[in-house]
C-alpha cells in the first residue's frame, strides 16, 4: 500500500512539474489549473504514504536517507502550495517542482527497507532533531528558489525585450519578500534542529559535538545562513547580494544531504 501511494505521488509530482513547466513558455489555462490539481494530488498521496509507513514502523520516517528525502519533498510541496494559493502565482511552481520530482525520484531509486535503531539510539530527541532539520532546511531551499528567480527575473528585465517569461515570473519585490520570509522561518528551525542534535548526541553518544562529516556541514551551512540573515537585519542586504548569499547556502545543503550522506553510505 505504501508502495502504491508513493509511486502515485511520483506520479502526480511528474505532470505538476510538466504543467508547471508549460505557462513559461504558453499563455496560462487548462495546463495551469493541471499542474496546481496534479500538486494536490500528489501531497494528498504522499501524505498518505507517509502515514502508511510511520503505522507499519510504529515511528516517525526518519531513520534512513530514502525517509529524509521523502519528508523533505513532503514538506517543500507543503510549504509552496501555501504561497501559490496565498499570493496567487504559479510561475514558482515551474522551480520548486523539478525539485520535489528530483528528490522523491532519487529517493524511489534507494533502499526502503524499515531500519531499525539500536536502544540506545532511540530517543525522542532523535525523531525532534531531524525533523526540525528537514522542515528547516525545506524552507531554506525555498528562498534559494526564490532567490534563483530574483538573479532571473532581474537579468530578464534588465535585457532590452523581457517577453512573455518575464511577465509569468512573480515580481522582484515579491521574489525578495519571500526569500526573507522563508529564510526567517527556516534558520530558526534549523538552528532548533542542530541544537537538538547535541542533545541527542550527548544522549546516546555521550559526547555532545564530534565534528563528524554531518555535524561540520551542518555547521557550515547554519553558518552561510547566519551570515545572510545578520546581512539583511544588519546591514539592509536585499535583492542580488542576498540571493547570490542564498544560492552559496543552497550548496551547502546539496553537499550535507547528498555528498555526505553517499561518502558515509559507500555509495
Amino acid at each position: 500500500m505504501e508502495s502504491t501511494l508513493f509511486y502515485l505521488a511520483l506520479g502526480f509530482y511528474l505532470v505538476a512539474t510538466l504543467a508547471y513547466l508549460c505557462p513559461l513558455v504558453i499563455k496560462e489555462g487548462f495546463i495551469s489549473r493541471l499542474a496546481s490539481a496534479s500538486a494536490l494530488l500528489g501531497f494528498g498521496a504522499h501524505s498518505l504514504a507517509l502515514l502508511t509507513r510511520i503505522y507499519r514502523a510504529g515511528h516517525p520516517p526518519l531513520s534512513n536517507l530514502y525517509e529524509s528525502l521523502s519528508v523533505f519533498a513532503w514538506a517543500f510541496v507543503l510549504i509552496y502550495l501555501f504561497i501559490e494559493f496565498r499570493y496567487k502565482n504559479k510561475g514558482i511552481g515551474s522551480f520548486v517542482m523539478p525539485i520535489v520530482l528530483l528528490a522523491l525520484g532519487t529517493a524511489a531509486a534507494l533502499p526502503k527497507t524499515f531500519q531499525e535503531l539500536m536502544p540506545r539510539l532511540q530517543s525522542f530527541w532523535l525523531d525532534l532533531h531531524v525533523g526540525l532539520v528537514l522542515v528547516g532546511i525545506a524552507a531554506l531551499v525555498f528562498a534559494s528558489c526564490a532567490a534563483f528567480m530574483y538573479l532571473l527575473q532581474e537579468r530578464q528585465l534588465k535585457s532590452k525585450n523581457p517577453g512573455a517569461f518575464s511577465r509569468r515570473l512573480p515580481s522582484l519585490e515579491l521574489l525578495d519578500r519571500l526569500g526573507y520570509r522563508s529564510l526567517s522561518w527556516g534558520f530558526p528551525l534549523f538552528t532548533l534542529g542542530l541544537i537538538t542534535g547535541t542533545i541527542w548526541a550527548g544522549y546516546a553518544w555521550g559526547t555532545y559535538w564530534a565534528w563528524n562529516p554531518k555535524e561540520t556541514t551542518g555547521l557550515m551551512t547554519w553558518v552561510i545562513y547566519a551570515a545572510l540573515l545578520h546581512a539583511r537585519l544588519s546591514f539592509g542586504w536585499r535583492g542580488r547580494k542576498a540571493a547570490v548569499l542564498s544560492l552559496i547556502g543552497f550548496g551547502a545543503i546539496v553537499f550535507a544531504f547528498f555528498g555526505v550522506s553517499f561518502s558515509e553510505s559507500g555509495g
